[in-house]
């Protein structure tokens, strides 16, 4: 069965058009202003690492489990990180439950980028056997009320789950690894944030929401690290951002992911950090 089908009415998106004319938008923001942010850390009692991410009425919720495994062939010796998102009917009727569908990709996708692109996680510290033990960090991401700006909301809550990450520490005896009841923070480098931009028409706008999403034209997905590099870039649906846009995509964006990441956890300080 597929997704029930996203219609706006043309004359809503005439509507929003004629209101972004004015420099307006429908929820009252101007085009550039972000919704309210909030974070809520350790969500989930069982989970190595948690957090709920909300942009305005959207929310997401995203764990962190820790398990010793294989590394990669071509990474013997680094950590594994493994990012899933699922968009769940709890958060939108128009989500489905069974298999990952392309949102579900793209977003895991999107954030797994951001995170590993911005070396987030020094993933070579998680190598306790080199070639043969490594931690293996899962982060499972859940959409459980989509008012727009999902990527946005789920690279939020991912980062925050991992800022707030606990594992086990180890020792290796007779090359085998064994779990210690202390636990230590991720060695963690930088607080990745994405900020997203619609296109609608001939109007750009940041933070979306749900019924500008089903206006929009294109989607441009910016992800910076907490030095101010682009470490990531999505762009999405059919419609192009000009060159100038995306400038001024990437201006205003920076700006917006200083003041998103005054949100976030500190980076942890630990031996591991070192």
């Amino acid at each position: 069965m597929s997704k029930p089908e996203k219609i706006i009415p043309l004359i809503q998106k005439k509507s929003i058009e004629a209101l972004l004319e004015k420099g307006e938008r429908l929820d009252g923001r101007s085009p550039t202003a972000y919704r309210s942010v909030r974070i809520t850390v350790n969500a989930i009692e069982r989970a190595e690492g948690s957090a709920i991410a909300e942009i305005g009425n959207t929310m997401v919720i995203a764990g962190v489990k820790m398990s010793l495994g294989s590394p990669f062939p071509d990474t013997p010796d680094k950590g594994v990180l493994i990012v899933n998102a699922e968009l769940i009917p709890i958060a939108s009727p128009t989500f489905e439950p069974g298999p990952p569908g392309e949102e579900d990709v793209e977003i895991s996708r999107v954030v797994d980028r951001g995170i590993r692109s911005s070396e987030m996680v020094d993933l070579s510290k998680l190598a306790i056997i080199p070639g043969k033990k490594v931690w293996v960090i899962y982060v499972d991401i859940y959409a459980l009320n989509h008012d727009g700006n999902l990527f946005d909301a789920c690279m939020l809550a991912a980062t925050s789950a991992l800022l707030t990450t606990q594992k086990p520490k180890t020792v290796v005896e007779n090359n085998e690894v064994k779990l210690l009841e202390e636990k230590e923070p991720l060695p963690i480098k930088t607080r990745p944030v994405s900020v997203t931009f619609a296109k609608i028409g001939s109007y750009m706008v940041v933070d979306p929401s749900y019924k500008e999403e089903l206006a929009m034209d294109a989607r441009l997905t910016l992800s910076f690290s907490e030095n101010g590099d682009i470490v990531a870039v999505q762009k999405g649906l059919p419609g192009y951002f000009s060159y100038d846009e995306i400038m001024q995509a990437l201006e205003i964006g920076e700006k917006i992911s200083r003041d998103i990441r005054k949100h976030l956890p500190p980076i942890p300080t630990s031996a591991s950090n070192d």
